[in-house]
């Protein structure tokens, strides 16, 4: 949802005037965050589609079903120009609506390479904007467009790596490894993490965000330490706001290889060490591989973390020339106008819509 946050915050400076509406789907996390941005939300019942067990199948369906009643009368109520979606089964209803209704419709494909909704969803798209040209492959000639990834203006505009430590209470005179796995957490990174945290205390500070999963028990492992350890060792839930801002302090991070990797890594040239979650079909590995192929990440399977992710830190911490060398091809596939550009598309298709 970031990308699409970051995309109307760009729309409403190009566009005062615009009335947005975020869709969403009831019982999903967004709902706090849109609101925390200002905008109107209305929610839709939306599930994923799963076919190997066929009363699963068609309880989706029918909830399916539901939401695109719900969509059919939000857009019947609110107009609308254009829709834009960023994938997910909760666009699929709305997006069919908007179709039916006659109402142009923008897709922003984030990760490499599109999933099952996307795919489905592209035949009833006016423009689909893609993240690297690579994706462009997946779409009829002519329909994409490559924007980049729209990142949060404040990684654009936050402070500098000295200023962002001090926020942060870090010192200057060690370099900082930055952790997390998503707003649940990645087990597997974390207990890779804790097992080899001393060494890593050894030769940095170490801010870790573990998410909701094992926030307890990385907690009690660092308890487990003396103190001149603990204060190296800043651990926290979850951050939202302050995000930015430990990406700007991070020297060296880790983490999965969601689509924000594509975006956020590369706009402030951050070296990562990338572990795919398992289970996320291709999506993690091509996003991976694609940053790791052009010379800006290194890759380590997720079944071998907790061998392989001890050295590997250590490693690049102490090799600052090979760091330097992987912040700048980070930076290097940045596209810091991504979300005025993507903004600047929702425009045009609008307008086409209105011809």
């Amino acid at each position: 949802m970031y990308p699409a946050l970051a995309a109307v915050q760009s729309l409403n400076r190009l566009s005062p005037d615009s009335q947005i509406l975020w869709v969403g789907s009831q019982g999903g996390m967004e709902q706090a965050l849109v609101e925390q941005a200002g905008l109107k939300i209305e929610l839709i019942s939306a599930v994923g589609v799963r076919g190997k067990n066929p009363l699963a199948a068609a309880k989706s369906l029918l909830t399916q079903s539901r939401g695109y009643r719900q969509s059919r009368r939000i857009i019947h109520r609110f107009q609308p120009e254009a829709l834009f979606v960023t994938g997910g089964y909760v666009c699929v209803p709305v997006t069919l609506a908007a179709w039916r209704a006659g109402v142009p419709v923008l897709i922003y494909l984030p990760d490499m390479e599109p999933g099952l909704a996307i795919k489905f969803l592209a035949r009833f798209a006016s423009k689909v904007a893609v993240t690297t040209p690579l994706s462009q492959q997946f779409f009829k000639p002519g329909q994409s467009v490559v924007t980049g990834y729209p990142v949060r203006a404040e990684l654009l505009t936050g402070p500098d790596q000295p200023a962002a430590r001090r926020q942060l209470g870090l010192s200057d005179d060690l370099p900082v490894l930055l952790v997390f796995g998503g707003s649940r957490g990645a087990r597997s990174i974390n207990q890779a993490v804790a097992n080899a945290i001393e060494p890593f205390l050894a030769v940095a500070q170490v801010l870790h965000i573990t998410g909701g999963l094992d926030a307890d028990r990385v907690q009690a492992r660092r308890a487990e330490l003396n103190p001149a350890q603990q204060a190296r060792y800043h651990v926290f839930e979850y951050l939202h706001e302050e995000m930015p801002v430990a990406l700007q302090a991070a020297d060296l991070v880790v983490s999965r290889a969601g689509a924000s990797v594509l975006g956020e890594f590369t706009a402030i040239g951050l070296p990562a060490i990338l572990a795919p979650y398992p289970y996320a079909g291709t999506h993690q590995a091509l996003n991976a591989n694609y940053l790791a192929e052009n010379g800006a990440a290194v890759v380590i399977a997720d079944v071998d973390l907790s061998e392989k992710l001890p050295a590997a830190v250590i490693d690049l911490l102490a090799n600052r020339q090979q760091l330097a060398a992987m912040g700048q091809a980070s930076r290097a596939l940045a596209k810091p106008n991504a979300a005025d550009h993507l903004a600047q598309e929702i425009l045009e298709v609008r307008t086409r819509g209105k011809s």
